[in-house]
């Protein structure tokens, strides 16, 4: 009985000697990783506001250039004037051109309604030539594209496709707050909102034609020279001598006095004759 309960007990150690000797370690307990401060994102940049609304008429703006001007304008329902005055031109198909060609830039059209053209004095579009209604066009088309965004940027004058004459053809564009306002010298528009607008094209409503100045300045005839100016007293003053004399003359011989520079020798004579005959009398 002793025996089977030593054998046992020494069964026992031996399994327990093995299992501890082929038992691995417990691993080490990680690390606690050091606490990272949490990346707090940075705010967006908020996308500039724009300066002109969008009309509630306004076409579809898609990413693509548009390719035909007239039909934005048409399915705008208030441009008919100004698309009838781009077709006259043939600015429009210029326009068309450019837009396709053009691989940066764009353009700009300020874009008065009907309304606008019918409040222009009466007669007026039918009293300018071929020139001046070229003009008339060009001068609402810029050659850049502006976002709704970026009238602010602008410098003034404003280059237009008629030129950039700030005495002839002087477009100041001021924008403050929500509100864009064009001056030319001869009016002064609001933009309304926006027609169309994609990456090159432009085109904003404006409650007024842009008349340009150079259609009512007149040219002045240009003022005499200081020069010729100064020596004009001067030759009067050195020949009013000579008219002097003569009016005095005149006037001694109107009321009868005698002047000799005016008495020929002949006369002379007979006076002398007389005067010798009358002293013979009377000695």
């Amino acid at each position: 009985m002793k025996k089977a309960t030593l054998f046992s007990f020494s069964l026992f150690l031996l399994f327990s000697s093995t299992t501890l000797a082929i038992s691995p370690a417990p691993a080490a307990a990680p690390k606690a990783p050091a606490a990272k401060t949490p990346h707090t994102p940075k705010a967006a940049a908020p996308s500039p506001k724009p300066l002109v609304p969008t009309l509630p008429q306004s076409p579809d703006s898609p990413d693509s250039v548009p390719d035909d001007i007239t039909r934005i304008l048409k399915k705008a329902k208030m441009f008919s004037t100004l698309v009838r005055l781009l077709k006259t031109t043939e600015i429009m198909n210029n326009i068309n051109s450019q837009l396709i060609t053009a691989k940066s830039g764009g353009i700009t059209i300020l874009a008065p309604d009907d309304s606008a053209f019918s409040n222009l004095k009466a007669g007026f579009l039918n009293s300018l030539n071929a020139g001046q209604k070229i003009e008339l066009v060009q001068f609402h088309i810029l050659p850049e594209f502006v976002s709704s965004s970026n009238f602010d940027s602008l410098s003034n004058p404003v280059q237009t496709v008629a030129g950039k004459d700030p005495v002839r053809l002087p477009l100041n564009v001021n924008a403050l707050g929500n509100s864009v306002n064009i001056s030319t010298g001869v009016v002064n528009a609001t933009i309304l909102g926006v027609v169309y607008a994609d990456n090159k094209l432009g085109i904003y409503h404006v409650d007024k034609v842009l008349l340009p100045l150079d259609f009512f300045v007149t040219n002045k005839a240009p003022a005499l020279a200081p020069t010729t100016l100064a020596k004009a007293p001067k030759a009067a003053k050195e020949n009013s001598s000579d008219d002097d004399q003569e009016e005095a003359n005149h006037d001694h011989n109107k009321s009868g006095a005698l002047s000799l520079s005016n008495v020929s020798g002949t006369k002379l004579m007979s006076l002398g004759i007389a005067l010798v005959a009358m002293a013979t009398m009377w000695s």
